[in-house]
């Protein structure tokens, strides 16, 4: 077994427990959330139907709401208690006065219950990190999407709670961090799922703290609790965890205890199908013909005095599939 399989059950636990109290300590998410939604801004789309794929307490997909007032929105978490809490905070007076409202989804990223090309935005903001396959996730939110719908996410790099992971390094034999992924591969994944021209970038956010306990206390208010796998069966004993905080000790800067998150962001398009389904290669032509409207003489450069030729327009307007 991979020792840093994710165990969706634990994640699972862990964010209903923690949504009662999770939009107080959501700091990063909420800033992390906002910072995507000024992408928005340099990008033209009018979306029917938006997918926030691992919505938490539903903050994001409400903000999405606010910027696309006719579309649907879908808040999918695969954590029931976050549901409650989004449904909960969606107040009556949003779906009354909103063109498209918001329907909460109880479901796994990786495996949506949504049919083929029925999403126009696929939105998810620090989530696919909790998921085990992410070329397979990537190729599933590719499926849902509409030809030329937008895929936008967030999601954390290597470089995430590096201080945590130099502090935990041999005091035991247990993993206490999540393994995340590079930006570049994940660009590279974005291909492979069939997505267009994916845009990544990255950017380093580091939180700083007055002691250990309170690093601990952050992640455990936003449910990112170790789910992997090779994490400890039970709780830390009291000399590994005291060499834990001894390392970490050193690490202090100018009296703070630093925690870093690598952010990575991207975004790709689903482009139009090249093929049929069956194969055959689908040509796009730039012109419409009409009904009454014969075509020039090929390399004519003008105008045909012929008429045009018995049963013209009872076929189909311009393009071969």
């Amino acid at each position: 077994m991979d020792a840093f399989e994710i165990d969706k059950r634990a994640v699972r636990r862990a964010f209903s427990r923690a949504a009662e109290r999770y939009d107080a300590a959501a700091v990063l998410q909420r800033e992390v959330c906002g910072r995507m939604l000024e992408r928005l801004d340099y990008i033209k789309l009018q979306p029917a139907r938006v997918l926030d794929a691992g919505c938490g307490t539903g903050w994001g997909a409400r903000q999405l709401g606010d910027r696309y007032r006719r579309a649907e929105i879908i808040a999918l978490d695969i954590a029931i208690g976050m549901l409650r809490a989004a449904r909960g905070a969606s107040g009556w007076w949003r779906t009354l006065f909103s063109g498209g409202g918001q329907a909460c989804l109880c479901a796994d990223v990786e495996s949506l219950p949504l049919a083929a090309q029925s999403v126009d935005l696929a939105w998810s903001n620090l989530t696919v990190q909790w998921c085990n396959d992410l070329p397979a996730t990537f190729r599933e939110l590719h499926r849902v999407l509409k030809p030329e719908g937008l895929l936008m996410f967030s999601t954390f790099g290597p470089d995430t709670l590096k201080e945590l992971r130099a502090a935990f390094r041999g005091v035991d034999g247990y993993n206490h961090t999540n393994r995340f992924t590079d930006m570049h591969d994940i660009g590279d994944m974005l291909l492979d799922a069939g997505f267009a021209e994916p845009v990544m970038d990255m950017e380093i956010i580091t939180l700083t703290y007055g002691d250990a306990k309170a690093a601990m206390l952050d992640l455990r208010g936003i449910g990112a609790h170790n789910a992997t796998a090779g994490r400890a069966p039970g709780m830390m004993g009291k000399q590994a965890w005291g060499r834990m905080l001894e390392n970490y000790e050193h690490l202090r800067r100018d009296g703070k205890l630093p925690a870093t998150f690598e952010i990575i962001y991207g975004h790709a398009w689903k482009p139009r199908p090249s093929k049929t389904a069956d194969g055959r290669a689908i040509i796009q032509t730039p012109f419409n013909l009409g009904a009454n409207q014969p075509p020039a003489p090929p390399l004519s450069g003008g105008q045909s005095n012929s008429p045009p030729p018995a049963g013209y327009g009872e076929g189909r307007p311009g393009g071969v599939a």
